[in-house]
């Protein structure tokens, strides 16, 4: 984040969470960015570089400005009316944290404007106290691998380099909001799925840490908790998923709540990935794009 005399800039990358077992709770930073340049106005005013965020309010109910105000009014401070000027490579309700990003750059605005002088654990708890869940607020305040828990208004949280691992992204063309992806979600499972699911995330990320990647990948891909459910919500996944695997992929799953699908993979491998997910799965965008660490 930086600032001049007359203009704030604030910076937010997009996100990747649950990378599988790790629902609500794991997250990656992704080299996508909403940027944000503010000013004081004499009326709160956003403006948008890119015709897709025309959608998004432009005064005071975009969920940035929302954001900072009661941030600040939390302090018991008042900000200042500002103008803004959104630019935005994170498509919106497509599973890389387009929300999470407006809360976070938020929360920096009022951090700016208000004097709050914030510490990173402090914006973490404030964005979790917003989402319900750190998995995406997190990684966009810390960037890399981001691990956390929040409940009863605290939050703990560990940070990974966790380098080593290329990300591909392959992006349909509909929409799917976080609502939807969760009210396919059964209320209830069995005391035997949790246990499992704890001790597969458990190996997966000792694997991740010990750069035992093909391990990881395997436990990657066997949640139980979310996927089983969302796949029916996004037709292009298990095409992806098989062809990726079969070119040497370590592991394809849903990004965040979808309906973008994350493939992890050797750097050396993603050319060849790339080239066949593009021909044969053309109803997606797939790009490659690295893990941004601050």
């Amino acid at each position: 984040m930086t600032s001049d005399k007359d203009i704030f800039y604030c910076k937010v990358p997009a996100t990747s969470a649950n990378l599988g077992v790790g629902f609500d709770s794991i997250g990656l930073a992704v080299d996508k960015f909403l940027t944000i340049k503010a000013w004081e106005s004499d009326l709160w005013q956003v403006d948008f570089e890119q015709a897709f965020l025309n959608v998004l309010p432009r005064d005071e109910a975009n969920l940035v400005v929302q954001t900072a105000k009661a941030i600040a009014k939390q302090y018991g401070k008042e900000l200042p009316t500002l103008h803004l000027h959104m630019a935005s490579e994170i498509p919106l309700t497509h599973g890389l944290g387009s929300s999470s990003s407006a809360i976070v750059a938020g929360i920096e605005l009022a951090n700016h404007f208000a004097d709050l002088n914030l510490t990173s654990h402090e914006r973490i708890l404030l964005g979790s106290q917003i989402e319900g869940h750190p998995d995406n607020i997190g990684p966009c305040v810390t960037g890399g691998l981001f691990v956390g828990y929040y409940a009863n208004q605290e939050v703990f949280y560990q940070t990974a380099d966790f380098a080593g691992v290329s990300l591909i992204l392959s992006v349909p063309a509909y929409e799917l909001s976080t609502q939807e992806a969760r009210r396919i979600l059964p209320q209830n499972y069995k005391h035997s799925e949790a246990a499992e699911q704890n001790a597969i995330g458990n190996v997966m990320l000792m694997a991740m840490l010990n750069g035992d990647y093909d391990t990881m990948g395997q436990m990657m891909m066997r949640d139980m908790l979310h996927e089983p459910y969302r796949q029916q919500l996004i037709e292009q996944f298990q095409p992806v998923k098989d062809l990726a695997l079969a070119q040497g992929a370590y592991a394809t799953v849903i990004s965040g709540a979808g309906p973008t699908i994350l493939t992890l993979s050797a750097q050396d491998k993603v050319d060849q990935i790339l080239a066949v997910l593009k021909a044969e799965v053309p109803s997606c965008d797939h790009e490659a794009v690295a893990i941004y660490r601050h």
